[in-house]
Parts: structure tokens; C-alpha cells; sequence
């Protein structure tokens, strides 16, 4: 008998995936606000949301990075040759990104010594004039993440909408189907029915 082979990525890779998006898209959006709101308390605290985070995508990240390369479901590219080199390109320079912006922002904030909720405060390494470059580097390469992600995202409706071809379907997680069986009773009321239909 021939093995089945599923069209969805498992769930690990799944959850990780959305999971990943959802933290890129919240790390940005605070980024974007926190210096509206004003000096003090609220801007800190904002900015230490903004931090801790980070911290905690940096272990998402290791975690679906590892997970990538040794533990998802493979499944097959639908379309071979330039088009699968050009999606394997995309999800590379995400990647590639991704880590840049995490990497800026671990170093920015240890630069910094960031007082997080005043509270704690980060140990401080390296020259603190070095946070306005970085600080900077690390907007830009943020933008240019949610830029690639958008055309991600954009590449991945495509293919649902327009291709129908099944490629965004594989991040959604598999329908169960259950199928109920009869009980006894109704299995043993079912044969005297059958019986007493032949007498």
C-alpha cells in the first residue's frame, strides 16, 4: 500500500509560522506608536513591551529555525524550476531579515542598558553612542521586513485566489473527520429489522 501524503505542513510548523508572523507584526506596530505616547512611565513601559517581546521572538525564531531543518513535514513543490527558485529566494531574504532585525535589536538594547517597566535594567555593553546608528539600522531593516512579508502575504492570496492551487492551504491546519459509529443497541435493533422485514 502506498503511503498517504499530506498536503499540510505538520501542526509545529504551522503554529510556529503564524505565531512568527503575529509577533512580527506586533513588534512592528509598537515600534511605529511608542514614541507618540509621552515621556515617562507610558513611553517606557510601551518601549518595554516592545523589548521583552523581542526577547521572547528571538527564542520563537531559534526554535523555528532548528525545527525547519530538522523536524517539519516536506512537501513537494507544486511548481518546479524559476517559480520554485524564486519562492525559496523569497523565504531565504525573510529569513535573512528576520534575523538581522532580531540581532539590531538584542545589540540596541544591551548598547542602551534598557530599563525595562523600571524595573530591571538590561547590563549595559559597548559605546552608547553607537545606539543612534543602530536604532536606525534596525527601522530600516524592520520596514524592509514588513515590505518582503506584505509581498509574501500578497504572493500567498495569489495562489488561493487567483491560482487556486492548494500552496496557502498547507499553513491551515487539517480538518478531522470524524465518522460516528452506531452503538450496539442500534446495531442489534437494525438486524431484528431486518429479520422481521423477511418473515
Amino acid at each position: 500500500m502506498e503511503e498517504e501524503v499530506s498536503s499540510h505542513y505538520d501542526s509545529t510548523t504551522i503554529a510556529l509560522h503564524w505565531l512568527t508572523a503575529g509577533m512580527v507584526a506586533a513588534l512592528w506596530c509598537v515600534g511605529r506608536v511608542a514614541d507618540f505616547f509621552p515621556k515617562g512611565v507610558w513611553r517606557t513601559n510601551v518601549w518595554s513591551i516592545h523589548v521583552s517581546l523581542g526577547f521572547a521572538f528571538v527564542t520563537v525564531l531559534a526554535w523555528r529555525i532548528v525545527w525547519r531543518f530538522f523536524g517539519r513535514r516536506r512537501l513537494p513543490f507544486p511548481y518546479p524550476g524559476l517559480t520554485h527558485k524564486l519562492a525559496a529566494a523569497s523565504h531565504a531574504l525573510l529569513y535573512a531579515l528576520v534575523c538581522v532585525v532580531v540581532a539590531l535589536g538584542v545589540v540596541n538594547a544591551f548598547v542602551r542598558g534598557f530599563n525595562l517597566f523600571d524595573v530591571f535594567a538590561l547590563p549595559q555593553f559597548g559605546d552608547r553612542e553607537l545606539k543612534t546608528p543602530i536604532t536606525f539600522w534596525h527601522g530600516l531593516f524592520a520596514n524592509l521586513l514588513m515590505l518582503t512579508a506584505l509581498a509574501h502575504a500578497c504572493a500567498a492570496l495569489f495562489h488561493h485566489y487567483v491560482l487556486q492551487d492548494g500552496v496557502m492551504e498547507r499553513m491551515i491546519p487539517e480538518r478531522q473527520i470524524y465518522v460516528e459509529e452506531p452503538d450496539l443497541d442500534t446495531l442489534i435493533e437494525d438486524g431484528k429489522g431486518g429479520r422481521s422485514s423477511h418473515t
